[in-house]
């Protein structure tokens, strides 16, 4: 059997990203015939064929796919590694990754980092905002420790951990025909413009979904890449929105807004904390995903107020 070695799976990565031998060899500076040696290497170790080879160049087999797949993973293992154990040098004892939807952002991930970092001084921690669907992909491939994402979103193969309640809202002004409502079912909103958010896309396709099933569809009057850019189109009466009611919070007052709670079951749901696998997550990862977990609001917490 043959024994992982970085070197050629650096070299089969580039063969197969590079589509030639020669390609690859000069990507990585060594010669043709020592990187046809390597490769030759790993097929020998396997008894199997990795690349299927022509004159216009090499593709993978099925085994070298999933060679290559492992292959990148274990590259980016390896240079996490590096990283990690660097920054332990430094004196940073721990370096989390995390995604998160728009959503957590707005609404509690702030005062939740900043509780473990006042805790951890020694963890670096990276916090990027990403849509849900983007979220699922980066944990999927890697490339985050940590995820936080709506329960509605598919995640495939990751391990999926219960965490806040997450209540939707339809968003109006005080002069929309719906604001002196004080529940609403999804299909009230379907007769009225409506604004679509770049950073709910999960949301506005699941409400696209529901739509046709009632054999209607959503009247999109324009498209925001952010919430506060909603909060100021619904103030200008260009449309309403449907948000969760957390993220709304003071901003409501703020613009002027009233709060409408949707009192359909699918509007009730739940944040989703994602990982790979919780049981290999590092010391770092699993204090900061123990932190998020012990702050989670209990059942009987109160909801938030509307205006």
């Amino acid at each position: 059997m043959w024994q992982v070695d970085p070197t050629s799976l650096r070299l089969f990565i580039a063969v197969c990203e590079e589509g030639t031998i020669a390609r690859a060899s000069e990507r990585e500076f060594i010669a043709p015939s020592a990187v046809s040696k390597r490769i030759a290497d790993i097929e020998d170790g396997f008894h199997t064929p990795l690349l299927i080879r022509s004159q216009r160049g090499v593709t993978p087999t099925p085994a070298g796919e999933a060679l290559l797949r492992h292959a990148r993973q274990i590259m980016r293992d390896i240079e996490r590694l590096h990283a990690e154990l660097g920054e332990y040098a430094d004196g940073v004892r721990g370096h989390v990754r995390m995604l998160a939807n728009v959503s957590s952002m707005v609404e509690f991930l702030p005062e939740e980092l900043t509780s473990f970092l006042q805790q951890n001084p020694g963890i670096q921690v990276d916090l990027e905002e990403r849509i849900s669907p983007d979220v699922v992909r980066s944990v999927s491939e890697g490339n985050a420790d940590l995820g936080i994402c709506r329960s509605y979103v598919a995640t495939g193969d990751l391990e999926t951990i219960p965490y806040r309640a997450d209540h939707l809202a339809v968003v109006v002004n005080a002069d929309h025909p719906l604001a002196a409502s004080h529940k609403l079912c999804f299909e009230d909103t379907l007769d009225y413009d409506q604004l679509g958010l770049s950073s709910t896309a999960s949301l506005h396709t699941l409400m696209t979904r529901l739509a046709a099933e009632k054999g209607r569809s959503l009247r999109i009057r324009t498209h925001v890449s952010t919430i506060d850019g909603a909060y100021r189109l619904i103030q200008a009466g260009l449309g309403l929105a449907i948000l969760p009611i957390e993220a709304v919070g003071r901003y409501a007052e703020m613009y002027g807004l009233r709060v409408i709670p949707l009192r359909d079951a699918w509007a009730t749901g739940q944040f989703v904390i994602c990982v790979r696998n919780a049981n290999s997550l590092s010391l770092a990862a699993r204090k900061l995903l123990d932190h998020l977990l012990a702050r989670v609001p209990t059942p009987s917490s109160p909801t938030p107020s509307l205006p």
